[in-house]
């Protein structure tokens, strides 16, 4: 007797149904776990990322000066703090020292704008901007009143920051101290075999990121050093801040040139048209010059990537994970090649061939 053979278009079996309630279920629980940690995953991503590029110093000091490792990471994370007070320092004093010389001038300024004399008083001639504010007066001061709103916002923005600043240096010492230990038990997890292999690739991936901030600190100095001569040939005041302010705003991939562009357009208008007719064509030049040249040609050689996956790893991690992404998409590029070219290596060599030459 033949038997019954179940129908393709059946009932499906409980077992299915359930499989499948389970993997949605799990995935959405996957995904709102991940919502409510986003912030601490990318506050261990950041500090990571230090922790990286700060560890070959502590090892340095332990190896050379034969400290302990606790001594060690005081000692590299206390002159990081120095450094990064030295640049604030550095940005703030002038700042501080010059803007007060602008508030005593500030009052010149006002008589330029009402006289119709200066640059600010062309452009309050040329567009009635007096008589704007004469027929809007109520309305810029009720603007004006409602200002505590958001100020309140910045407040709670800024408190923000400076927690999760805090939190960060907190983290990067305590990865530092334990980063010996972390990584010989990570790599005890590995077999004997592939344990050598994997530190070999470990110790070129960290080589890129160091290599990442040394690129990116190169650059930030050209420009800064670029947008100093500039405005100072222009007798633009302030030029020194402002050319400081470039260079640290510099530090962020692709808009850090943009972002540091537009106060300082705008100080250069200040002081003349000219000046900032010759500012703005100089931004927009040396962007296109940074973007598609200089960065791609430092961080080849500095990350040792291909100058086309510079290019594109920045657009896409800009277009992935915004800011966070455009700071991180080129060492991240660095590591995911350091392990591509070791992945690569090792199939030709179990399938007998030589590997190619270079990346």
């Amino acid at each position: 007797m033949n038997q019954a053979q179940p129908s393709a278009n059946g009932p499906v079996p409980w077992r299915t149904i359930s499989a499948t309630i389970g993997s949605v279920a799990l995935a959405y629980v996957a995904f709102r776990t991940y919502l409510a940690v986003a912030n601490v995953v990318t506050l261990l991503v950041v500090a990571g990322f230090f922790t990286i590029v700060l560890n070959p110093a502590v090892d340095a000091l332990q190896r050379r000066a034969h400290m302990r490792r606790g001594l060690a990471t005081g000692v590299v994370f206390v002159l990081g703090l120095a450094l990064v007070a030295g640049l604030l320092y550095a940005f703030i004093h002038p700042l501080a020292d010059q803007g007060s010389t602008f508030v005593e001038d500030l009052p010149e300024y006002v008589d330029d704008a009402r006289s119709g004399d200066g640059p600010i008083g062309d452009l309050v001639t040329r567009y009635d901007l007096e008589d704007y504010v004469e027929r809007n007066e109520d309305r810029l001061r009720q603007s004006l009143t409602d200002l505590g709103a958001p100020a309140l916002a910045l407040a709670r923005t800024l408190f923000a920051g400076i927690f999760a600043a805090v939190t960060i240096l907190v983290l990067i010492f305590l990865m530092l101290l334990e980063a010996e230990t972390v990584t010989r038990t990570a790599l005890n997890l590995v077999p004997s075999t592939h344990r050598e292999r994997v530190r070999r690739v470990a110790t070129d991936a960290a080589s890129a990121l160091s290599g990442y901030v040394f690129g990116n600190l190169v650059i930030s100095v050209i420009a800064g050093s670029a947008a100093w001569i500039v405005l100072a040939a222009l007798g633009v005041p302030y030029a020194g801040v402002l050319g400081l302010f470039v260079g640290i705003a510099d530090l962020i991939p692709l808009v850090g040139a943009t972002l540091g562009a537009v106060p300082t357009i705008a100080f250069a208008f200040l002081h003349s048209t000219t000046a900032g007719v010759v500012a703005l064509i100089f931004f927009i030049v040396y962007q296109q010059f940074e973007n598609h040249v200089l960065q791609v040609s430092i961080m080849s050689r500095t990350v040792n990537v291909n100058p086309l996956t510079v290019l594109v790893s920045v657009l896409v991690g800009v277009g992935l994970f915004g800011l966070l992404g455009a700071l991180l998409a080129i060492p991240a590029a660095g590591v995911i090649q350091v392990v591509a070219i070791d992945v690569y290596r090792e199939r030709e060599a179990r399938l007998g061939g030589e590997p190619a030459s270079g990346t």
